[in-house]
């Protein structure tokens, strides 16, 4: 039996924290499981749950006592090592036109699917973590999926709320069939209009090496970069298993630039980008 996972990425960011949480489904041959991962400024936490633990209605997902979905938070956990507790409520959410995958999301054998649930909604409340208070007023969140069998190989992922806006961006080795290829999916959100990027829309790499990526489209150019490396260990599936180590920034420094027809509509340095940078270089 084929491995297989399913989980959701909550972010929500303040202006002086950042808390992202990871609550998935995974399962390999005959064995289920679940699990919740935490990612502050700081630290990382995994908490290992069974499978039965795991529960997913149309906008829900439980995880025990945990709840995740489009209207906040609910998060209860007592380990001797970890102690969580709080409740985070969203306004209103900002879905995407259609399917990030597009075409690709009626392609049966992907490796791994993604989803954007929310390029930016608002965060109100309070999470303690081990006597640690982050709070949140008029805070902003994003809200994303993945699924499939495993991460890819080699990926690029980031992440960042910003004045005005939002962007996500994810280039990654895409086995296909005998072959493989450089996929590209991504969205500028910005005064209430949405900017798409794809391979399927033409998007191509002109330079991705040492945490930076620059992709063109059309009339249009993206372009991020890693300025620091602070990522924290994170568990990541392969054959829906959770034994990959992958590295993940939940708030660090890096800068975007995005430009149409060669003006520049935004270009900024911040502290405040997540991102994964999975390649060897």
């Amino acid at each position: 039996m084929q491995g297989n996972f399913y989980g959701w990425y909550l972010k929500c960011q303040s202006k002086e924290d950042t808390i992202a949480f990871i609550a998935a489904r995974h399962q390999n041959g005959t064995k289920e499981t679940s699990s919740l991962q935490i990612i502050t400024d700081d630290d990382a936490y995994n908490v290992d749950l069974p499978g039965n633990a795991y529960k997913k209605d149309c906008a829900n997902i439980f995880l025990g006592k945990n709840r995740f979905g489009k209207n906040g938070i609910r998060v209860n956990i007592d380990n001797p090592s970890l102690r969580v507790k709080g409740k985070l409520d969203f306004g209103a959410i900002t879905p995407i036109k259609y399917d990030i995958m597009g075409p690709f999301a009626l392609i049966p054998f992907m490796e791994c699917r993604h989803s954007v649930y929310s390029m930016r909604h608002t965060v109100n409340g309070r999470v303690v973590i081990n006597g640690k208070n982050y709070v949140f007023e008029n805070a902003l969140g994003y809200w994303e999926g993945d699924s499939g069998n495993s991460f890819p190989k080699d990926y690029l992922w980031t992440q960042c709320l910003f004045n005005g806006g939002s962007l996500m961006f994810s280039v990654a080795n895409i086995p296909f069939g005998l072959f493989d290829f450089t996929g590209i999916i991504g969205v500028v959100y910005y005064n209430k209009k949405e900017y798409r990027f794809a391979t399927y829309l033409g998007a191509y790499i002109r330079e991705l090496r040492d945490g930076k990526v620059r992709i063109k489209q059309g009339n249009m150019e993206f372009e991020a970069g890693l300025l620091e490396k602070t990522g924290k260990a994170l568990n990541a599936p392969v054959s829906g298993s959770m034994i990959r180590t992958i590295h993940e920034s939940a708030s660090c420094k890096a800068y975007y630039k995005f430009r149409i027809k060669g003006r520049t509509v935004f270009s900024f340095k911040t502290d405040h980008a997540s991102f994964e940078y999975e390649y060897p270089n």
